[in-house]
């Protein structure tokens, strides 16, 4: 059993009304800080469970089960990191973490960026850069671990919401008929 520390970003209903925070208390998110950040709700929590995976999973259903209309549409820390993040990760310099990006320190071989933001901003998947850090410099970053976990919430929880969104139920089926149709996901999600 461990301690795990993890953020969920939730839209929906107030989740720190009187009425809302003591349902969730009643429900078991007493090990839970609820809170408001720019118009976006967040519970940061800190649950002991045999793994992040379940320790996530039942923080999620405490919440959506709880709140009626609550909606999960994330778990942080984020996945996806720029430059600024990777440095702050990593306890280094932006300048640093820019050059083993641009292969001018370290041994080569930084993973490649999956996005830019804009002209300037590149993003990175946190979970090859840890992958990086550790293989290549020898550096394990604590959250690695769980990293695979939260990127693989969050994939779920995105197909969930463009799921919702898809306008019509033809291209729903379609979608879900290739997710079962899909060896590989069919297997692993056991579809």
């Amino acid at each position: 059993m461990g301690a795990f520390t993890f953020t969920l970003l939730v839209a929906g209903p107030d989740l720190q009304s009187d009425e809302n925070l003591d349902a969730l208390f009643e429900a078991g998110c007493d090990d839970a800080t609820f809170g408001n950040r720019e118009k976006i709700q967040y519970a940061d929590f800190d649950r002991e469970a045999p793994s992040s995976a379940e320790a996530i999973a039942s923080a999620i259903h405490s919440i959506e089960n709880t709140v009626p209309g609550a909606l999960v549409f994330r778990v942080e820390p984020e996945e996806f990191v720029s430059l600024s993040a990777i440095a702050e990760r990593t306890s280094r310099s932006r300048e640093g973490v820019r050059l083993l990006a641009a292969g001018e320190r370290g041994p080569g071989g930084f993973p490649s960026p999956v996005s830019w933001v804009d002209a300037k901003t590149r993003v990175w998947r946190w979970t090859d850069v840890a992958e990086w850090f550790e293989k290549e410099l020898g550096e394990p970053l604590s959250v690695s671990e769980d990293a695979e976990t939260i990127a693989t919430f969050n994939g779920l929880l995105e197909t969930r919401l463009h799921m919702r969104r898809l306008p019509r139920e033809e291209e729903r089926n379609v979608v879900t008929q290739f997710a079962r149709e899909d060896h590989e996901l069919s297997e692993l999600l056991a579809v």
